[in-house]
């Protein structure tokens, strides 16, 4: 297999009248869906050659999985940009791009024009249904696994995005895997938090498509109203959550729970930062029979690279494990000077070797090279790795543990110290609901935000017996609610403009 459509194929023949996926608003059939993405294949391949981008400018839906598999049709990769963002930001994401053909819908077409586009726009209710087999045929003999799939772009040290382009044999080779150690089959109902331009809905999509399994997209505005998320979960039989920690513990906090507990949900998978332990055990007693997992990976190894199956009951002060390795991935850590860290305690960057490796950022050689460089261990033979920036460590148990960003570390009164630590231990401290720590360089004071209902003075006192004084915050900022990034984590960033805005002086 070197395409992912052959994920769909496979389910048109197998399930045709199967529902396949299903938004607000509509749902389409597996069959449904592999004509129509061969008709929008057929007029792309007419517009964009192979390899190509083809941007699609809208929010999640039926209608934009079906351009996304149209887009593989035509031999392209696909590149959602969400309508909501900044103008700069779309500009600079097109900047990077280039793309000869923007999809977009009527409701957004006014945003993409003042973004100053020049290219062809095209409506994505007027892509023709015109077939042509024998073109879709020639592209497809020419393809190989190695053609980019998709791109998503993230944040970039530098202020401008970087694209993070995937390959179709890194998603084969993760789905598979991925799919047989979950049990995720054509029975399972997946219910799609992440924006499509977040790499946690690659499990969504590709999952259902390689299983039959059937897709219900949650539109991002029904996170306001918990009650209809957990409807809509409910309504349609969703079986498996892959979530960030984030939409998790945001659904508990508003008690969404509490109105209803959607009856045939059997799985919960989290990621893209530490899951609070209070927020999942507060999960798992509504669902003591489910499988939770933890998972672990940045957007430029194809989703996840390691994981674990929560198989014992944790308390608030303990850590859960990024687990184990996926197979066909080589998870390690190096130290400062590039040697192997294979003894437990120590802390080290995480990298990763195979072939879920990203082909690297879209027209930005400079940062590639610097991210996928040559594997330090290896001397006989080119070997790319990726240096994620990640801090882990071994436990006694021979799991690896997440300590933390390189970037993230911070030296304060003499002392090398992570700020994930801190905020694991006021995590842990009763009344705290969600914490995000960060460092003042300015005034060299450590800067908590909270949400909780409790007092400075406990925290400090809690705090006390968990870590040494110099890692206890010298301010505290208590906030309603924790500002999130788009794609679901903390946002830092917010934090420190508000903080150094005027709220210097605490709780």
């Amino acid at each position: 297999m070197n395409n992912v459509l052959e994920y769909l194929e496979r389910s048109y023949e197998k399930f045709p009248d199967k529902t396949a996926a299903i938004d607000e608003k509509t749902r389409c059939t597996y069959s449904e869906l592999y004509f129509r993405a061969r008709q929008i294949g057929t007029y792309f391949a007419g517009e964009v050659a192979p390899r190509n981008p083809i941007v699609v400018f809208a929010e999640k839906s039926v209608d934009v999985l079906q351009v996304f598999m149209g887009s593989v049709y035509a031999g392209c990769f696909y590149v959602l940009i969400d309508p909501s963002f900044p103008i700069q930001r779309i500009q600079q994401i097109l900047g990077v791009l280039s793309p000869s053909i923007v999809v977009t819908t009527q409701e957004h077409k006014d945003k993409l024009d003042e973004s100053g586009y020049t290219g062809r726009t095209i409506m994505m209710a007027d892509i023709p249904s015109d077939l042509n087999e024998e073109i879709l045929e020639s592209i497809r003999k020419q393809s190989i696994d190695t053609d980019p799939l998709y791109g998503i772009f993230t944040s970039g040290s530098t202020g401008v995005p970087k694209g993070v382009v995937i390959c179709h044999r890194s998603v084969i080779d993760f789905i598979d895997n991925f799919t047989e150690i979950f049990g995720i089959t054509d029975k399972d109902v997946m219910g799609n938090q992440a924006p499509f331009d977040f790499d946690v809905s690659v499990k969504d999509i590709y999952s259902c498509l390689k299983t039959g399994a059937t897709l219900v997209i949650i539109p991002k505005a029904y996170f306001m109203f918990p009650n209809n998320v957990v409807d809509m979960l409910d309504n349609n039989g969703v079986t498996t959550l892959v979530w960030a920690v984030s939409a998790l513990c945001l659904l508990n906090r508003l008690h969404g729970l509490k109105y209803k507990v959607p009856s045939a949900i059997n799985k919960i998978m989290f990621s893209g930062e530490m899951m609070p332990i209070k927020q999942l055990n507060a999960w798992r007693n509504y669902y003591p029979d489910a499988m939770f997992v933890n998972l672990y990976g940045p957007t430029e190894i194809t989703c996840n690279c390691t994981y674990h199956i929560l198989d014992r009951e944790y308390s608030d002060d303990d850590k859960l494990p990024m687990g184990k390795a996926f197979p066909n991935e080589r998870v390690f850590l190096l130290d400062e000077d590039d040697n192997l860290i294979t003894q437990a305690g120590v802390s080290g960057e995480v990298c990763v070797a195979g072939t879920a490796l990203a082909l690297g950022y879209y027209n930005n050689p400079e940062m590639t090279d610097k991210a996928f460089v040559q594997n330090p261990l290896n001397k006989c033979y080119p070997e790319i790795i990726y240096r994620t920036g990640d801090l882990a460590s071994y436990g006694e148990d021979g799991l690896m543990y997440f300590a933390g960003r390189k970037d993230f570390q911070i030296k304060h009164m003499g002392h090398r110290i992570e700020l994930e630590e801190i905020d694991s231990a006021i995590n842990a401290v009763c009344g705290v609901e969600r914490a995000c720590t960060f460092f003042d360089d300015v005034k060299n004071k450590i800067v908590t935000f909270y949400v909780g209902n409790v007092e400075r003075k406990d925290i400090i006192d809690e705090l006390k017996t968990k870590v040494p004084e110099f890692m206890v915050p010298n301010v505290f900022m208590q906030v309603e609610e924790m500002p999130l990034t788009k794609n679901g984590k903390l946002d830092r960033a917010f934090l420190k403009e508000q903080y150094r805005a005027g709220g210097r002086h605490g709780a």
